[in-house]
């Protein structure tokens, strides 16, 4: 657990991954599409990715990824951020976690 908070403070958004998983892909570019640059960790590559993704399921991350982190809070898997998207919430949350500074939304 306090790998997970370690890196989660490290940027205004941080993305828990794995390489073959194509929702967390979806996720990552629809947060670069705002010009975010997440921190993304991709725990099936890396040294200490099983211990992390323990770490999410204590978390309450069902499934363990894409695991979201925004202005170091977890805000959930691909249904929650999809949902804050659908609800014109995303962009606001973004630009409060200082990981964006502004949007023309055109």
């Amino acid at each position: 657990m306090d790998t997970v908070q370690r890196l989660v403070a490290e940027k205004p958004v941080v993305i828990f991954s794995k390489s073959t998983c194509c929702m967390s892909h979806s996720i990552r570019s629809l947060i670069c599409s705002f010009g975010a640059n997440p921190a993304v960790y991709e725990i099936d590559k890396i040294p200490n990715g099983q211990q992390i993704e323990r770490a999410l399921l204590q978390l309450g991350c069902r499934p363990s990824v894409p695991a979201v982190f925004i202005g170091q809070e977890l805000i959930g898997g691909a249904d929650e951020v999809m949902t804050l998207q659908v609800k014109s919430k995303l962009v606001p949350l973004l630009i409060r976690a200082k990981a964006i500074w502004l949007w023309n939304g055109n």
